[in-house]
């Protein structure tokens, strides 16, 4: 078992326009949508290469999870579990189910299941701010 490819970078995020506005003016990263819903905004962008940046205000602490993507959540958090890796609660979004991995050092880490990526790609576009 190895980790698929990191397909996200989930970083926390104080004022999730703010943070939009100054990677795709200043950075020149390309916005991919903004949501608000269930009192919260998510805001992702694409850098170009590499992974997408995602800014959630619902995202507690100060780091960001490296948020990698495997075909197979259940079997992949099992096969981390029997190597002796603490697994988080799971969690949704848009794309599918992932889950936090905890890791001695300071970094986050989770992993996903891509099951829902119409739902993810359907919010290309989307500026709710």
């Amino acid at each position: 078992m190895t980790l698929g490819p990191l397909d996200f970078v989930y970083c926390p995020s104080r004022d999730a326009a703010g943070d939009l506005a100054h990677w795709t003016e200043r950075l020149g990263a390309e916005p991919v949508f903004a949501i608000e819903r269930f009192d919260t905004r998510v805001a992702c962008v694409d850098p170009g290469i590499g992974p997408a940046v995602l800014f959630a205000e619902h995202l507690e602490g100060d780091r960001p999870v490296l948020l990698y993507r495997v075909d197979d959540l259940t079997a992949t958090t099992e096969q981390l579990r029997q190597r002796g890796v603490e697994v988080g609660e799971t969690f949704e979004f848009p794309y599918g189910e992932g889950a936090e991995l905890t890791n001695p050092g300071p970094q986050r880490v989770a992993v996903y299941a891509r099951t829902r990526a119409d739902r993810g790609d359907s919010l290309r576009g989307r500026r709710d701010f």
